[in-house]
């Protein structure tokens, strides 16, 4: 291997092989930056566009036109939440939920007002940051003349965070206090109105589409036990507590329900693919640097 820090000045000097090595390593990286990386930038395009497809939004006017899919959410173990959602897009336009009250077996049957519907942040979200990530892609088409390794590996790091930006918003959910939950305008969707003592929540994680429904019974002004509000969370547990309008409460019982959304898996699988691509990139560039330093790495 070539000493690092030998400088064009020292040619002269050299071997005629490490010349003839430098000549070639020369020959090589001018291939990768004209060629090679204009091949990767298309092949990311490609992947990239079809995961923008997955969460394609509808045209103003023609919103029938996008797909609605129905999703059954259920538990083999436990039966006393089931629902059914409509996911249109990043939109879930309608929602059926059954939940079975504890102790009196009631069954209370709630469902979204035909008016309402419920956007899902995290895909609008991951979708925004998928077409970031396209643009910065679009902007050096095939015409241009990267110059630099260090130019290719700006623009693999702008793409990379974009796509890791999106993937985190598919696996990390917000964290939400009780008292967000109890005044999320989600609460204002249903028919009939969801009474004072249930809560639900939607959220996606991973490729899951995911219901929580939080039943809660109210403390007594007067009781002894130890009032400790709970901080924010995806998922709350039996004896967590919260105020809210002078009234304090205890969550009950928790019920989580979830099925798979197989576009969202696809979409995964498209972001580690991407990313891989973007990393081997910048691994090739990181050989060719590491021979010579008279290029600005």
């Amino acid at each position: 291997m070539l000493h690092p820090q030998r400088s064009l000045s020292e040619l002269p000097k050299m071997s005629a092989a490490s010349q003839v090595e430098r000549a070639v390593l020369e020959e090589e990286f001018n291939w990768l930056l004209k060629e090679e990386v204009h091949a990767v930038l298309k092949q990311l395009q490609e992947i990239l566009k079809e995961a923008s497809r997955r969460f394609s939004m509808p045209t103003p006017g023609l919103e029938s036109q996008l797909k609605q899919e129905n999703f059954i959410l259920g538990s083999s173990t436990m039966d006393q939440v089931k629902g059914v959602l409509t996911l249109q897009g990043e939109a879930l336009t309608q929602a059926d939920i059954n939940l079975k009250v504890a102790k009196s077996s009631q069954v209370l049957h709630f469902q979204f007002r035909d008016d309402k519907q419920w956007k899902l942040q995290q895909i609008q979200d991951a979708r925004n940051h998928v077409n970031q990530a396209l643009l910065l892609l679009s902007s050096r088409d095939e015409t241009y003349q990267f110059k630099t390794g260090a130019e290719v590996n700006k623009l693999m790091d702008a793409v990379m965070l974009q796509l890791t930006r999106a993937r985190n918003r598919l696996t990390t959910p917000a964290s939400l206090t009780l008292p967000e939950l109890a005044t999320s305008g989600l609460m204002k969707m249903f028919t009939p109105p969801m009474p004072g003592d249930v809560m639900v929540n939607f959220y996606i994680n991973l490729s899951k589409l995911c219901l929580t429904v939080y039943q809660l019974h109210v403390l007594p002004p007067n009781t002894t036990k130890n009032f400790k509000p709970t901080g924010s969370s995806v998922l709350h547990n039996p004896g967590a507590m919260f105020e809210l309008n002078n009234n304090r409460f205890e969550v009950s019982h928790v019920h989580k329900v979830e099925c798979v959304v197989p576009w969202l898996s696809d979409t995964l699988v498209f972001f580690t693919i991407s990313l891989q691509l973007c990393q081997q990139l910048k691994d090739k560039i990181s050989v060719f640097s590491s021979f010579w330093n008279y290029r600005p790495f």
